[in-house]
């Protein structure tokens, strides 16, 4: 079985109908490792209209153990093809191989499970108590329906774990789907397309791939009208434009966009034992994670000391070649991000102090390598303290009591985590209750498992993905109420 070169579309796997492809680039290489379709507006026309006679036609959207039943196949095939889809995770997304054995492959196939679970005792009808309403004795019945035809737009950073994030929820839901990829990272999708052909039962039309190159293909997801769900991670920009464009059919959008979110350590916490992490964080996959910790707050008596913590730590990070198990940083996804983050630097020199990397790295021929970069000196307002850089870029603030720490914390249109080192778990605590933001880790505890929702406050998102919350995105609410007997 060859992964990764067709699309499909109607349970077929397919190349485009205009017979045009695009290449899929290596960013540790700059080379092409493979050609996918690059699909046009009647693509994805067809695509849609696939999804929308599966929802409106087939089972699909109301047996509920069958939807498990190929939710396991799924996990099950994925598990089989592991082997196949690591190297291609990391050739096309630059990822190091460590992170495949999490958040990249091995944890996403597992992730499954919280849906397959979940379906076992979720209840799509319940019964509110019998009332009289206008003089008559009412049965009430609450039920919770499949939402039809989802658009799940995806992006590169996490591309396999993203795809099924979504599309299994989507899945489970009882909704039929049209996945489209980043261009910078198709092919873990379209592998995932042929699996779900060669491998489940879901029945032709439930589950589509589309690969394109041209946003305004992407945006038919957002704007057709049989298309009644939008799912996104990407950019906050970009989600402003999603939701702008399904405005017009009013249709349901779940976002989960960009992050700035900030680490504090308060003055009683250890930062010996808090800040070699924090620097080792900032390095993970580049630091291309909308949830990553990118601004450190401290004590502003402590950020000297803080400062040489954190360079000890950075200085220490092995990167560079994503395929060697022993690197913790590859390259970032392509030159115009590894431009912006450059820019990005010399913004944060020209404002403050680079402690540490913030060059282009001499260090490769060839790839799009940014340095791990230590950067203090800067305000709460400057650029790389605001805006969510997407690379390895860590900003030290310093703040001067509680309340000045919340504030800082909370001063970008972002609000999508947060962090709080504290001696005292209860003052900890109060600061994370205070925090505009969807998720909070207190004294290193972690919020990401599948059960637990993620999403953000402000410019950060809208609504929430995992727990019961993520299956819920994808469900309509109908109430039926009939005279008791």
């Amino acid at each position: 079985m060859v992964l990764g070169e067709r699309m499909l579309v109607d349970g077929e796997l397919v190349t485009a109908g205009n017979g045009r492809s695009f290449d899929n680039v290596n960013p540790a290489t700059e080379q092409t490792i493979g050609s996918v379709p690059d699909a046009d507006a009647a693509d994805m026309e067809r695509a849609i209209g696939a999804a929308r006679r599966a929802f409106d036609t087939t089972s699909w959207s109301t047996d509920t153990a069958f939807r498990q039943h190929c939710l396991r196949q799924l996990r099950d095939a994925l598990r089989e093809h592991a082997e196949e889809l690591r190297p291609m995770i990391v050739a096309e997304a630059g990822t190091p191989v460590a992170l495949t054995a999490a958040i990249q492959l091995d944890g996403p196939i597992g992730y499954l499970d919280h849906y397959i679970d979940l379906l076992a005792g979720y209840e799509f009808e319940h019964a509110l108590p019998d009332k009289e309403v206008y003089g008559v004795r009412t049965e009430r019945i609450v039920r919770r329906e499949a939402a039809g035809v989802v658009g799940a737009i995806t992006p590169w950073n996490y591309p396999l774990y993203l795809n099924l994030c979504k599309t299994s929820a989507a899945l489970a839901a009882g909704c039929t789907v049209v996945l489209k990829p980043a261009p910078d990272t198709p092919a873990n999708a379209l592998a995932l397309g042929e699996i779900v052909r060669e491998h489940t039962d879901i029945p032709p039309g439930v589950f589509n791939v589309v690969t394109t190159s041209d946003n305004g293909v992407a945006q038919l997801l957002a704007t057709h009208p049989d298309v009644d769900a939008v799912t996104l991670t990407g950019s906050t920009g970009t989600g402003r434009k999603v939701m702008a464009a399904a405005a017009g059919t009013v249709k349901r959008v779940t976002l989960e966009l960009g992050g700035k979110s900030a680490a504090v350590v308060l003055d009683d916490a250890d930062l010996s034992s808090i800040l070699p992490g924090m620097a080792m964080q900032i390095c993970v996959h580049a630091g291309q994670g909308c949830a990553t910790l990118t601004r450190l707050l401290v004590p502003r008596s402590t950020v000297d000391d803080a400062v040489e913590i954190l360079k000890d730590g950075m200085s220490g990070i092995p990167w560079g070649d994503p395929a060697d198990p022993g690197n913790l940083m590859g390259p970032v996804i392509n030159a115009q991000q590894r431009d912006k983050v450059l820019w990005y630097y010399e913004s944060a020199r020209n404002d403050g102090q680079i402690v540490l990397g913030g060059r282009p790295t001499t260090r490769f021929e060839r790839g799009y390598y940014v340095e791990p970069t230590l950067i203090t000196g800067v305000g709460p307002k400057s650029p790389v303290a605001q805006d969510e850089v997407f690379g390895p870029a860590l900003v030290v603030l310093p703040f001067d009591d509680d309340d000045d720490a919340v504030r800082i914390a909370d001063s970008t249109i972002y609000g999508l985590s947060s962090a709080v080192y504290s001696a005292d778990r209860e003052r900890a605590m109060g600061i994370a209750r205070r925090f505009r933001a969807g998720t909070v880790g207190v004294n290193g505890g972690s919020w990401f498992d599948t059960d637990a929702p993620f999403g953000g406050y402000k410019q950060s998102g809208l609504g929430r993905e995992w727990g019961t919350e993520g299956l819920e995105e994808f469900l309509e609410t109908k109430t039926i109420a009939i005279p008791a007997k």
